[in-house]
């Protein structure tokens, strides 16, 4: 069965600042476990990103900031030379494949971690663990306590993203996304059961939102805030995360954020129904793009066209999706012409390394 063919905005060209997209459609960033185990890409990841380079904007999955912020085995970093070299070649695969911008997520786990991953204990803003186990290059394991961070902690922290920018640019992206979502070291901060610091950093919204703040703020010094995101994540409980008072939350953190100017803020799951989703988008004067929630693990017969044009008729004005990129190489033409989408297979998504379930998921053939 086929998709009935789309005429709808996601097709139009769009601006991200000054940047040209060709257009609306967002690969979103999405972590596969296919780098070394030092964080350097390897050379197969050039190959997948070069595959869906018709994507508008391709905002690629998490790489930590430093060594203690990594989350599980094979996760991409870009805090060292090598890591740079490793990204470089995938922007060029990318570019040289006819795709436009790319921006890099960076994302630091918190207490999304362990030392035999990292070798070191995880940093979070309170010693609460993670409630669940944790993958390691062992297997599933109980997560550890993490170490409260201290105002130095705070600082290097932020230092460590800002450095994490510019090692970004000289790897040939267009900018960053700073993960403040799924329940990743600024969502911890965000949220109320796993921040329970009374100091400047804790407390009312408006001191749980100040770490996010500066780590924007400082990403943005370092490379000006028109090449900056922001995911967030609203209502979410992934990783143990209870943001307690979510509708407080997000209108402190978008006035903060108005503040420093960043180039778009990225809203995971995103509900056109949703009180704080609205909110945000009135609130909010930049780029809003909305990743749509997709229950269940298949991806839906239309590839997620019904809830992106709902959204975008709310004022969304970019469109993520992950799931069906993953499977869809050719996802905007698929999209575009209403040809059948390729299924997922989810026993492959993660922690498997390899071509299957990666790279050799089919393309259309021409004239298809």
């Amino acid at each position: 069965m086929t998709n009935a063919p789309a005429i709808t905005s996601l097709f139009e060209p769009a601006r991200l600042g000054a940047l040209h997209l060709p257009n609306r459609l967002v690969m979103a960033p999405m972590t596969r476990n296919r780098a070394a185990a030092d964080g350097v890409p390897l050379p197969i990841m050039d190959t997948y990103y070069a595959q869906r380079a018709s994507a508008g904007l391709i905002v690629a999955e998490a790489a930590t900031p430093n060594a203690v912020g990594q989350t599980y085995p094979n996760i991409t970093a870009i805090h060292n030379d090598a890591h740079v070299a490793g990204w470089r070649r995938v922007t060029d695969a990318v570019h040289a494949a006819g795709g436009r911008p790319m921006f890099l997520q960076l994302q630091h786990g918190g207490r999304v971690g362990h030392p035999d991953t990292s070798g070191l204990t995880p940093l979070a803003p309170s010693p609460v663990p993670l409630p669940e186990t944790i993958f390691t290059p062992g297997g599933h394991q109980e997560a550890v306590v993490p170490r409260e961070m201290t105002t130095d902690d705070i600082r290097a922290t932020i230092a460590d993203f800002a450095a994490a920018a510019r090692n970004a640019l000289d790897a040939g992206f267009a900018g960053v996304e700073v993960h403040s979502a799924n329940g990743y070291l600024l969502h911890q901060f965000l949220a109320r059961n796993t921040n329970r610091r009374t100091d400047a950093y804790g407390g009312p919204a408006s001191g749980r939102v100040r770490f996010v703040a500066e780590t924007v703020r400082a990403v943005a010094d370092a490379i000006g805030p028109e090449r900056v995101g922001v995911r967030i994540s609203p209502h979410s409980t992934v990783n143990g995360i209870e943001e307690g008072d979510t509708e407080h939350i997000y209108p402190a953190l978008i006035e903060a954020l108005a503040d420093i100017g960043p180039a778009y803020v990225h809203i995971v799951r995103a509900e056109p129904d949703d009180p704080v989703f609205r909110e945000i988008r009135t609130t909010w004067s930049g780029t809003l793009i909305a990743n749509p929630h997709l229950p269940g693990a298949a991806i839906p017969a239309d590839g997620g066209l019904h809830q992106a044009t709902r959204l975008l008729a709310e004022g969304a004005d970019l469109i993520a999706l992950g799931r069906p990129f993953l499977a869809n190489p050719d996802l905007v033409h698929r999209l575009r012409t209403g040809a059948p989408l390729n299924p997922i297979r989810d026993a492959y998504l993660m922690y498997v390394g390899g071509e299957t379930g990666y790279t050799d998921y089919p393309t259309l053939t021409v004239g298809s």
